[in-house]
């Protein structure tokens, strides 16, 4: 086994730092060639840039609104190697990124157990509903270079080791009356470009949270070559979720990790990685850093060791009658057509989520969203992540996922359970990715979800 005692994403010229306390790491048994080093966390000194020969990445998202249920501490840190604080929004002054008041109190605990567990502690901005504002803060030189002074403040103040962009999307409506621009793909590389010369930002980590295809260039197309973006992006990862959802025309997976046999191709992770590496992504440097020292393995690891993909601890509900739910014999029909009328209410969602309105002035709508444990904590599942007494269940070949099916509610879920799981994290190995990303970490129960793709990626912790 192979382990480096160093932030995530430290160069390899950093391998000499010691350390006063016990090291801690993930690693995969042999004969894995990787394995996964946890950070030294909590500083902006780490390095950033690269990762070791046989790093892997185990890390998620953590919902700063959810921390008067969830607090910090309950985090399985042990079982992450990086974590990332969402949200940070963007502000119609390039110079500010916003904390909303839970958030500025929050962080710094987050911050603080990230570093007492060897995690390094990421601060995400954007997100669905904090993006209006990217396109005007790297519109033009003065407005980036007001922008790398606003992030690497927020860098310097919280003791970040580094920041994710989850800019949904450039060149591309995401939220409804985000600002766009053709020039978006261009202008973002141009401000990673000047934030990795800035002497703050050169030592951060630098991840961005993406969609399934490349970014769109200037003629609204996805680019063809984002081989660029690898030069200063120390990861990306890809949010292989939300695929198929109440916005769609039938029911269909929320996270489907193939979708060539589907009957209607809308996406999925196979889909999406090849997007994304035909695109260029990573760049062929990346070979030196992330190449297996295990000749087996060097025929496909250089080429993927930047790209993570985005897992979903959630899923979506629709309103399915029973005729369209089951066939005959009583499976599970997987794409049945649905009343977005009668949409169920998500585990978070009130009688009055209707009509609350989104930064644009729209009422957001009811979400239909079921977080995993939200599942066992409404009947769907049993306490083991197994469907329940009285509830249909059926597992897509295609997509390697579950549907669940309430024929008294009338309400199917389309989700992500531990077999689903554990196919990503098979995915993920064979394919030589850099790991995997959770949405959100506080949807698991259990460690059901995360159990599940370590086991299958072989991940213990082990501690010198």
């Amino acid at each position: 086994m192979h382990l480096v005692p160093v932030s995530l994403f430290a160069t390899l010229a950093a391998l000499h730092v010691a350390f006063a306390m016990p090291y801690c790491g993930l690693v995969p048994p042999q004969p894995q060639p990787r394995s996964v080093a946890q950070s030294t966390g909590g500083n902006t000194t780490n390095g950033g840039n690269s990762s070791s020969p046989d790093q892997v990445l185990a890390t998620g998202w953590y919902p700063g609104w959810l921390g008067a249920t969830y607090a910090p501490s309950n985090i399985s840190w042990s079982k992450y190697n990086a974590l990332t604080f969402a949200f940070a929004v963007t502000t119609n002054d390039p110079s500010v990124i916003s904390l909303d008041a839970q958030s500025v109190t929050l962080l710094p605990e987050f911050v603080t157990e990230a570093g007492n567990n060897g995690v390094s502690a990421l601060l995400s901005i954007g997100g669905w509903t904090g993006s209006l504002y990217f396109s005007t803060a790297v519109g033009n030189a003065a407005n980036r270079s007001a922008f790398v002074k606003a992030v690497t403040g927020l860098a310097t103040k919280y003791n970040l080791d580094g920041i994710d962009f989850d800019w949904e999307y450039p060149n591309r409506q995401g939220l409804g009356c985000n600002a766009i621009s053709p020039s978006d793909s261009a202008n973002f590389l141009a401000f990673l470009q000047q934030l990795k010369q800035d002497p703050v930002g050169s030592k951060l980590i630098l991840s961005a949270a993406v969609g399934e295809t490349p970014f769109m260039g200037a003629n609204g197309t996805p680019m063809t070559d984002v081989s660029a973006f690898a030069d200063v992006l120390d990861h990306i990862a890809i949010m292989n979720y939300d695929v198929w959802g109440s916005f769609s025309p039938t029911v269909g997976p929320n996270s489907p990790l193939d979708d060539s046999c589907a009957p209607t191709k809308a996406g999925s992770a196979v889909a999406a990685v090849k997007a994304w590496t035909g695109a260029k992504f990573p760049a062929n440097q990346v070979k030196e850093r992330c190449i297996s020292l295990e000749p087996a393995y060097q025929t496909f690891l250089f080429f993927f060791c930047k790209i993570a993909l985005g897992v979903a601890a959630y899923g979506h509900s629709f309103h399915v009658t029973t005729s369209a739910a089951l066939g005959s014999s009583g499976n599970v029909n997987l794409y049945p057509s649905f009343d977005k009328s009668q949409q169920p209410l998500g585990d978070s969602d009130t009688s009055t989520s209707a009509s609350v309105l989104d930064p644009c002035g729209q009422p957001e709508g009811i979400s239909g969203v079921f977080n995993f444990n939200g599942m066992i904590a409404h009947g769907f599942l049993n306490s083991n992540g197994t469907a329940a007494n009285g509830i249909d269940y059926a597992f897509d070949n295609c997509s390697q996922t579950p549907f669940v099916y309430n024929p008294t509610a009338q309400t199917m879920l389309s989700y992500d359970d531990a077999r689903s799981f554990a196919a990503k994290g098979n995915y993920i190995s064979s394919n030589g990715l850099l790991g995997f990303a959770v949405w959100p970490v506080t949807g698991d129960y259990n460690d059901i979800l995360l159990g599940a793709i370590s086991d299958a990626m072989g991940i213990v912790q082990i501690c010198s």
